[in-house]
């Protein structure tokens, strides 16, 4: 499940406008109200105030907008970028002042061929610069909160995506051990146990009932340890119908016990393992679960053997509990697939 990227309709060309309009129109209605209320006025040297000029104020107002407007894209182009905090607001700072300073003299020399400015074009120029910086840190700091806001937002979705797919990675995953093919082996291999062995016919039962209750905890996130007995349980169940031909060989560090997974998370790959790989006396399948001591991840791994046709069942997939991790703790899991081997490694997080 992809969550829907508010950067892009908080932060588009239309918002652009709409915030560089505001902006300008703001700014000239306010002059304008000024000079009205300061009409006939006596300047220093009692020079009278000249007569309002609508050709002017609708060139400035122009400008305005288009300065506005043009700081507002590479405010909102810049902060969609996937850097570091650090380095995109030092990217941000300099990038705006070298394009208010080249906007700011374009929009000056196209005024002085428009307006007489006398002998001193450069006080028009300075003078607009000041107004100008003034103006770009209106668009940063307006900016700023956008993307702030945005960035809520897209959380907020995200949030609300993954708890959308974990109720259907539960759902599927209390499918997929409920189904007719998962019932149908689950109870000929309890029959065929009860004629032998009815303790541990319980004991299987009794697994059976555990595994159903796991699948429909409403828990986001679970420790390893418990992941680690549920995947343990699951894999008495599998092995009591592969007998010797499934191993499932635990190594994990003591210390990342207590580290936190997203559940069902190891199950799925053993589950996949078992799905699509050959298992028979001749050809034995040893699934291993590890952790390392260089990082928090834990590592299910099997050799490739797979089979022609995997067993039915649609199961989760590696695809879904990829997308479970990118929302949930924005992490990836690594898939690692050679001639000989594929394993999955999953990061672990310390809560």
């Amino acid at each position: 499940m992809k969550t829907p990227n508010t950067y892009g309709t908080a932060m588009n060309y239309r918002s652009a406008v709409l915030f560089a309009l505001a902006i300008s129109l703001t700014m000239h209605v306010l002059s304008s109200i000024m000079f009205f209320y300061r009409r006939g006025a006596i300047m220093p040297g009692n020079t009278p105030m000249p007569d309002f000029d609508a050709f002017p104020l609708l060139i400035s107002t122009i400008t305005t907008f288009l300065f506005t407007f043009l700081l507002y894209l590479i405010n909102f182009a810049l902060l969609k970028l996937d850097k570091q905090k650090s380095s995109k607001m030092l990217l941000l700072i300099g990038c705006m002042i070298v394009a208010t300073t080249m906007l700011s003299w374009i929009f000056t020399f196209i005024h002085t061929l428009l307006f007489d400015y006398g002998k001193h074009p450069e006080r028009a120029f300075f003078g607009g610069l000041m107004r100008d910086f003034s103006t770009a840190t209106i668009v940063f700091f307006s900016s700023q909160i956008v993307y702030a806001n945005a960035r809520r937002n897209l959380i907020a979705l995200e949030n609300e995506a993954l708890k959308a797919e974990n109720e259907k990675t539960r759902y599927e995953a209390l499918r997929q051990q409920v189904n007719p093919h998962f019932l149908f082996n689950s109870l000929n291999t309890l029959n065929a146990i009860i004629k032998t062995d009815p303790n541990k016919a319980q004991q299987y039962v009794q697994e059976l009932s555990y595994i159903f209750r796991y699948t429909l905890q409403n828990e986001d996130v679970i420790t390893l340890d418990e992941e680690l007995k549920f995947t343990e349980t699951y894999g008495s169940l599998m092995q009591i119908r592969y007998g010797s031909s499934l191993q499932i060989d635990m190594d994990v560090r003591p210390e990342y016990r207590s580290y936190h997974i997203i559940p069902l998370s190891l199950q799925t790959l053993v589950e996949n393992a078992i799905k699509h790989n050959i298992i028979s006396r001749q050809q034995p399948l040893a699934v291993r679960i590890f952790t390392e001591d260089s990082r928090p991840a834990i590592t299910v791994s099997n050799p490739l053997q797979q089979r022609k046709t995997p067993e039915d069942g649609e199961g989760v997939g590696l695809a879904n509990l990829a997308e479970r991790y990118r929302l949930k703790w924005q992490q990836d899991i690594a898939i690692c697939c050679t001639d000989n081997t594929f394993s999955v490694t999953i990061p672990l997080k310390k809560i």
